[in-house]
């Protein structure tokens, strides 16, 4: 009987080995295999006079595109359905949409596919928002950028909820999303703090053809982010213009990976 075990065991060892001789994965032919890179997209706001802004994000995903041969594809980065309140995105506060691995490779657009219960608050009053196609072909952003084989690569999504929300003859909220696409990798910031407290300002600054904006927070801090590298004039808007005087900082430096810190700007009384 131990000579049959034997002999039985050492056919299969045989019979394994060869299995694994056979099934050692080969580079396909004319290339190497497919190396890997990972991407993380973060989400960040603008104000806006609502109470809140709430999207039901049920899967973010990213367009590779195709060669010769082959045809692009999409490449799901999360599939968590989560709920984002997105005017608490604000002042240097961020949410991560999707961070994972993929493909080295060239890639055109990101989409976010978003079920039905959106909702704006206004004025403390509760408000379906429709967001038209966004539970079949999705928000669709176009940026095209490269992820290279082990490096990461990040975007801010700076949503401009002002522009985005549209409120119709009949008074149904609908999204049509204005978003800016920027690679953390050429941004900055710019941040300070406005004084008195009870001015209470928006901050604001040009960004090509759209704006970067926010609201001081209690202590009167603010910060602007996902600025390409440049000079900017920093607009200070209070809330109530009887009482203070905007104010403009002009020149503002901008280096991508850095913070410009503009320091204590006092606004003055009228």
């Amino acid at each position: 009987m131990k000579t049959i075990s034997f002999s039985i065991l050492f056919v299969l060892l045989i019979a394994l080995w060869q299995c694994s001789e056979n099934n050692i994965a080969e580079p396909p032919s004319g290339g190497d295999v497919t190396s890997k890179g990972s991407i993380r997209v973060i989400l960040i706001d603008s104000p806006s006079t609502l109470d809140s802004v709430v999207i039901c994000v049920s899967r973010v995903e990213v367009h590779k595109s195709g060669s010769d041969t082959t045809e692009g594809s999409w490449s799901v980065i999360n599939d968590s359905l989560r709920y984002f309140d997105i005017l608490l995105l604000q002042n240097g506060a961020s949410a991560v949409l999707g961070d994972t691995s993929l493909s080295a490779g060239k890639y055109t657009q990101i989409r976010l596919i978003v079920e039905d219960n959106n909702y704006v608050v206004d004025n403390g009053i509760k408000y379906p928002l429709t967001i038209p196609s966004g539970t079949q072909t999705g928000i669709k952003l176009n940026h095209s950028f490269e992820i290279e084989s082990g490096k990461l690569y990040e975007l801010y999504l700076d949503f401009n909820v002002d522009k985005s929300i549209i409120i119709t003859g009949n008074g149904q909220y609908k999204l049509k999303p204005t978003i800016r696409v920027v690679p953390v990798v050429i941004s900055g910031s710019i941040s300070g703090q406005v004084l008195p407290l009870d001015a209470d300002p928006m901050i604001w600054t040009s960004v090509g053809a759209d704006t970067a904006s926010t609201f001081t927070d209690l202590n009167g801090l603010f910060k602007l982010m996902a600025l390409l590298e440049g000079i900017y004039d920093v607009h200070i808007i209070p809330a109530d213009t009887l009482i203070y005087r905007d104010t403009t900082i002009t020149g503002v430096n901008v280096i991508a990976n850095q913070n410009t810190d503009i320091g204590v700007v006092t606004l003055e009384e009228r």
